[in-house]
């Protein structure tokens, strides 16, 4: 993973050095004439499996997406949008539009100066990175970028809004935080695992006899609505299987995962509710898995197999649901994913994989003998404990950690981070408790050279409220220094800084000063084999064992399928195309203007009025940052930054590997394949 070089001899690479602007997300030149929206307009359903890696389809385990995949157009080169986060790429669902135009920046949000509480009622506070995955924290957020920035949430015009503003019927469905983004207006009906929008169709469904997601009430004024004795909790999830420490997730566990009971009845709202009653013009549907249960147990786990079948096995009843309503023929259906997903994990040079055994006494499992047929015990990293013992101070927000696995376990079978006690409680609040980094609470009073760090999972964000120069060129240079990290992008209000990307070259530097200053993606490793499933990466999210986020290869090439009236029949779409273009591309089928979007209509995947792949050219291209020399390389094994790997020499570079399509009218659109490090 560490020492790996870039790719050399790309037969008709375009090779260039980046400078600030060199790379733009959207168009060039000017609109040519659009051809005809078809003349009958076609439901739409956009169907979004969360995490989906495109090698995950096949006849025996994904019958009816392969199905679907088969009869109607596989997109073989689709780019997930960088960050690979879900909400970066619910955002650009929604709109048709990369971060730094919508000014969303992923799963966690920094904005120290909003309030209020989430879902559940249970208050929040924003002065540190906060997941923002709930309908009531996306409303926080936005009152706050209004407040602050006189801007939306969403600062691009959104499908679903211009496809009321025509008078058609939407409904979103599905994961709390990505479904509602859809429609954070709440101008068409909204099913999430958190709510009811709007109350009447609340009221709706509990007189049909559906249960409502269990906060829903919260979402109105008190005694508007309120539970049946028996709704229970409908859109829930069940607890991890974990190993005897109670910490590290069993990754071989076969009972399913968390989600399945959770996103039947989300399916149920859809196809029983939803699809007969509703009969939506467009509607979205976003299920967690299998996303979730690769998260939990790892892209290659038994249980990542059982919740894709499960998943399957949901698309099957909507395309019931669609026949018995005789409306299969006539709806254009698109499978999507938001990004892929890579297995958690170090170099398995330095951290071997291991074998499970069950612990004595305890009916659990434990970490077994070293085996090249076992599981990852490694790639949980901590920005801000690295960045601590190197000088900084450094706050995620979060308190101790208990990490006695995933934090690392060395080829001698000594731990990267031993198991501490907490004797007084002082640190972590309880006395006796365990722990293997401590807490790096944001403290009320910052710091001058504060480093504030949102932590997601394969990239991590940093915001650096004093704004100052010299104190993000240490932070570079820090991660730089350290094997953990990739490739990284930097405001350029900091000017060309050698090493790394302006923010821009990747569309994720908002113009209102949004965004964060600093982002890189963890190091990865696309060729290593952890569970018969490709690609491993580093991560900073607890207790996970698989991640996406990074600019891996892996985590960026999710899965694209489109099948309907609208679309050709057994086609394949080899040219690059990515989420940003589903938006267009459905406003066009349904003739509905989206005017920030800067994505592309797929017009050569459409039965008519389309156009021939001929007519476009992609053009492969590597963009390189300057060169830096002179570091020392500190090895994953070590938090401490002693242990260094010599048998590098302290050179470094990034390359950011990209596609630009061109068509015949002259305009061109940038699809980013993955941005490499190579150390020497």
């Amino acid at each position: 993973m560490h020492r790996r070089d870039g790719m050399k001899g790309w037969k008709g690479v375009l090779v260039l050095t980046t400078v600030a602007g060199a790379i733009t997300g959207g168009c060039k030149g000017h609109e040519p004439p659009a051809p005809p929206a078809p003349a009958a307009r076609h439901r739409m359903i956009v169907f979004v499996w969360d995490g989906l890696r495109p090698d995950f389809i096949n006849p025996q385990d994904t019958p009816n997406v392969h199905a679907l995949r088969t009869r109607g157009v596989w997109f073989s080169d689709n780019h997930s949008t960088y960050p690979t986060f879900t909400l970066i790429n619910g955002a650009t669902f929604a709109t048709g539009a990369f971060p730094g135009a919508t000014g969303f920046n992923g799963n966690f949000a920094y904005a120290p100066g909003a309030s209020g509480q989430n879902a559940s009622g249970v208050e929040t506070n924003f002065r540190r990175p906060v997941a923002v995955d709930d309908w009531r924290l996306l409303d926080n957020l936005a009152a706050y970028y209004d407040q602050t920035f006189h801007e939306p949430l969403l600062n691009a015009k959104t499908l679903f809004s211009a496809a009321r503003a025509a008078g058609l019927v939407t409904a979103s469905v599905g994961k709390s935080g990505p479904a509602y983004l859809q429609d954070s207006s709440r101008e068409g009906l909204i099913i999430d695992e958190n709510t009811v929008w709007p109350l009447e169709s609340a009221k709706d469904l509990q007189q049909r006899g559906f249960p409502l997601p269990a906060s829903t009430p919260n979402m109105y004024p008190a005694g508007s609505l309120t539970l049946t004795t028996n709704n229970g909790t409908p859109t829930g999830a069940s607890a991890f299987v974990y190993f005897s420490d109670g910490k590290t997730p069993d990754p071989s566990d076969q009972g399913g995962g968390r989600n399945i009971t959770q996103n039947t009845n989300l399916t149920k709202y859809f196809t029983e509710y939803v699809l007969p009653v509703h009969s939506p013009d467009l509607s979205l549907i976003w299920l967690r898995t299998v996303d979730a249960t690769e998260h939990d147990y790892g892209p290659g786990s038994a249980n990542a197999l059982l919740a894709l079948r499960a998943q399957d096995e949901f698309l099957g009843r909507i395309l019931a649901q669609l026949q018995a309503q005789q409306q299969l023929d006539s709806t254009n259906i698109l499978i999507a994913s938001d990004h892929a997903h890579s297995t958690v994990s170090g170099p398995l040079s330095l951290f071997p994989l291991r074998g499970v055994e069950p612990d004595p006494g305890t009916g659990k499992n434990k970490v077994g003998g070293v085996s090249d047929a076992g599981y990852s015990v490694s790639g949980y990293v901590r920005s801000a404990d690295l960045l601590t013992r190197a000088g900084f101070h450094a706050y995620d927000g979060t308190g101790c950690d208990l990490s006695p696995v995933l934090s690392g376990i060395r080829a001698d079978g000594t731990p990267v981070y031993p198991v501490q006690t907490d004797t007084t409680g002082a640190l972590c609040g309880t006395a006796g408790a365990k722990y293997t980094t401590p807490s790096y609470a944001v403290p009320a009073t910052l710091p001058q050279d504060a480093i504030i760090i949102a932590a997601p999972g394969g990239s991590d964000q940093f915001y650096i409220p004093s704004r100052d120069p010299a104190l993000v060129r240490r932070l570079v240079t820090f991660l730089q220094s350290r094997e953990e990290y990739g490739a990284i992008f930097v405001d350029t209000r900091y000017g060309s800084i050698p090493g790394t990307f302006p923010a821009t070259d990747v569309n994720i530097q908002n113009a209102s000063g949004r965004s964060p200053d600093v982002t890189v993606s963890f190091s990865w490793d696309d060729t290593a084999v952890v569970g018969g499933k490709p690609g491993i990466e580093f991560n900073s999210y607890v207790p996970y064992r698989g991640m996406h986020g990074s600019f891996s290869p892996v985590d960026v090439h999710n899965t694209l399928v489109a099948a309907g009236p609208d679309f050709k029949q057994g086609y394949t779409d080899n040219l690059p195309s990515g989420n940003v273009d589903v938006a267009p591309t459905v406003a066009h089928l349904l003739g509905l203007p989206l005017p920030t979007a800067q994505g592309r209509v797929l017009y050569e995947a459409l039965a008519t009025g389309g156009v021939p792949e001929t007519r476009y050219t992609s053009t492969p291209v590597e963009v390189n940052t300057s060169p830096v020399s002179g570091l020392s390389f500190q090895l994953p094994t070590d938090p401490s930054g002693a242990a260094l790997d010599t048998t590098l020499t302290g050179e470094y570079s990034a390359t950011l590997h990209l596609k630009r399509l061109s068509d015949a009218d002259g305009k061109t659109y940038t699809y980013f394949d993955f941005a490499r490090v190579t150390r020497r």
